[in-house]
């Protein structure tokens, strides 16, 4: 039966009731596929590398022969974007920003202060000079504003690693990646092969020498291969001890060039998007909002970057102290010592390489060469004159203070 309230009539007659079918379950896709092939391919990049050096007694690091293969294996027989990419966007993110964090458990102010840092007026001049003048000169080459700081972090601080590590704070594209890591290797590989011999010649001292080449080579691995070879060839052990010095002062320049750069991107950002908008009202809320967008300027990661840093200083500065105090429990001390040493080493050297190889491999493995097409002479013109900036500068500078 029926009942009517006004005109709309309520059936109670027992109808089944047609429930709608449930939408079909979406779990989030894998990102262990991704990650295995990233970390498979890094693996066989850092076996390539050491072949090859073992063969020709060349350094070659095994970060860019990872990107190197990455490209290979994206470009020639490829892989299923739905299985594998997820993983691999989170191996050049995350893993990427944590094996960022691990290379600062290397970087100690009271290490460099205690082995002696001569050369440090000779790198705060190298690395301000290409600091000021890479992003002009890739302001005028007309090069997009991420690959130029690239460039800048990658020519004036320390190669492959500055390039990684600024990468995420400014949202670069595997296409800039792919550039500015190219720079490095090349102009990095010239410098390592050829430096040696040039600045015997130039220089007065083997100190010198070593300094020299502390700040006109780009990765710390060049740099010491090219120390290595100066120590093998004119037999001097002070070139490489400064080399390595100078490398690790330079090093240290991440933790200002990084959040520096990343302001001059955000800021630079902001520009653009003020002269595009007539509104003043905007203009004035992003710069009463400065206050609360320190994220922006400072990511979470390079937050941990710097207190990674901080820890190992505090760490040396404290066991220093109680070695000078001449403490009772002389062997628990030195236990403790050794085994914060051997974790910050761990951290440092082990977990950053695996980090940032897997990371590098999967920016190979996400970067297709259509995208490098078109990027023509200007990005190489931009970092080789970086590149002789950065060394001209370090040598006329050593030259009036050494």
């Amino acid at each position: 039966y029926s009942i009517s309230i006004g005109s709309a009539p309520l059936s109670t007659s027992s109808t089944k009731q047609e429930t709608p079918p449930s939408p079909p379950s979406s779990s989030p896709p894998s990102i262990i596929p991704g990650i295995a092939l990233s970390a498979i391919t890094a693996t066989a990049g850092f076996g390539i590398a050491s072949l090859i050096t073992a063969s020709t007694s060349i350094p070659l690091s095994g970060i860019p022969t990872s990107i190197l293969l990455g490209m290979a294996i994206n470009n020639t027989i490829g892989y299923t974007k739905s299985t594998f990419q997820p993983g691999i966007t989170f191996s050049t993110k995350t893993i990427l920003q944590g094996g960022i964090v691990a290379v600062a458990a290397k970087l100690s102010f009271f290490e460099l202060m205690n082995t002696g840092a001569s050369g440090f007026p000779v790198v705060l001049a190298s690395v301000g000079a290409g600091m000021l003048y890479i992003p002009m000169a890739g302001k005028l080459a007309g090069l997009p504003l991420e690959m130029t700081l690239l460039l800048t972090a990658g020519t004036s601080i320390c190669g492959v690693t500055a390039i990684t590590a600024l990468a995420p704070a400014i949202k670069a594209s595997n296409r800039d990646i792919a550039v500015a890591v190219a720079n490095t290797v090349a102009f990095g590989t010239v410098g390592m092969l050829t430096y040696p011999y040039l600045f015997h010649t130039l220089c007065p001292t083997p100190e010198a020498v070593g300094v020299c080449l502390g700040v006109s080579i780009h990765d710390t691995s060049q740099v010491l291969g090219s120390a290595m070879s100066y120590k093998e060839i004119y037999g001097e052990e002070m070139a490489l001890k400064a080399a390595a010095v100078t490398k690790l002062t330079r090093n240290l320049g991440l933790m200002m060039a990084i959040p520096g750069l990343s302001y001059l991107h955000a800021s630079s950002k902001s520009h653009d998007k003020d002269d595009d908008s007539d509104d003043s009202k905007s203009h004035t809320t992003e710069t009463m909002s400065g206050l609360v967008s320190f994220q922006k300027y400072v990511p979470p990661f390079l937050v941990a970057f710097l207190g990674m840093s901080t820890l190992r200083s505090i760490g040396d500065y404290t066991f220093a102290n109680e070695a000078a105090a001449a403490v009772t429990d002389v062997a628990n001390m030195s236990s403790s010592h050794q085994m914060f040493q051997q974790t910050m080493g761990f951290l440092g050297n082990d977990v950053s390489k695996c980090a940032l190889g897997t990371a590098m491999a999967g920016v190979g493995l996400s970067t297709s060469m259509d995208s490098l097409k078109g990027v023509g002479w200007r990005p190489f013109a931009v970092g080789g004159s970086g590149a002789l900036v950065v060394g001209g500068t370090g040598f006329m500078m050593s030259s009036l203070v050494m």
